[in-house]
């Protein structure tokens, strides 16, 4: 009967063994869960969505594309040339032409007929501020020629076969915006800066092979 109690006793440290052991296996549990929440948050800071990160030039390049065009008329087909049955004269009149007279030929493709009015307008509001831009830059290699482009709001994922050719250098600027086909032919050469418009490819990508002058 005298051992009773040390029987007991036994029973009483034996049982305190699986709740201690217990509570050390969550403690353990809920550290590493927390250090697993603390690499998750870490390696969410370092991989931000492709559309945080390249959402804000684009979305500041589209604010470029529509302030430089804000005094244009909105965005609409292009017009098709004027067709239509040829103009009568009154019976007995006849037409005599100049001698040295040359009759016009509507144009059938280019940016005349394939720009809409909004980017026609536009296309001369981007040339004249580039080409002033560029104007007076000093041996214009295409490091400085990227940089005012990137000054002036064009990002450089629609800034296109940039090269230097003796001291001239050359590049596309793919300007397409809200359905319009609109890019841009420039080569910066001091006070012989050219920059004229020309039309792209309605869908895919911008490639200068395929664009229409």
């Amino acid at each position: 009967m005298r051992r009773i109690p040390a029987l007991t006793s036994t029973f009483v440290r034996s049982s305190r063994r699986p709740r201690l052991t217990l509570a050390i296996t969550a403690l353990a549990v809920l550290t590493l869960g927390a250090c697993g929440t603390e690499k998750a948050n870490a390696g969410g800071e370092q991989a931000k969505p492709a559309d945080a990160v390249g959402g804000r030039p684009d979305a500041a390049f589209t604010a470029m594309l529509d302030k430089v065009a804000q005094s244009c008329p909105p965005s609409a087909p292009p017009e098709a040339p004027p067709t239509g049955p040829a103009e009568t004269l009154p019976p007995g009149s006849v037409e005599t032409p100049p001698s040295d007279a040359i009759e016009p030929i509507a144009p059938t493709a280019g940016p005349e007929v394939e720009l809409n009015a909004r980017d026609w307008c536009a296309s001369a509001l981007h040339e004249e501020r580039i080409a002033q831009a560029l104007w007076d830059l000093v041996d214009p290699t295409p490091t400085k020629v990227r940089t005012i482009l990137n000054d002036l709001g064009y990002v450089d994922e629609r800034i296109h076969d940039l090269k230097q050719s003796v001291a001239t250098t050359r590049f596309f600027l793919d300007l397409r915006d809200k359905g319009g086909r609109l890019c841009l032919e420039g080569s910066a050469a001091g006070e012989k800066t050219v920059v004229d418009k020309c039309v792209a490819p309605a869908t895919g990508p911008f490639t200068p092979e395929e664009r229409k002058q």
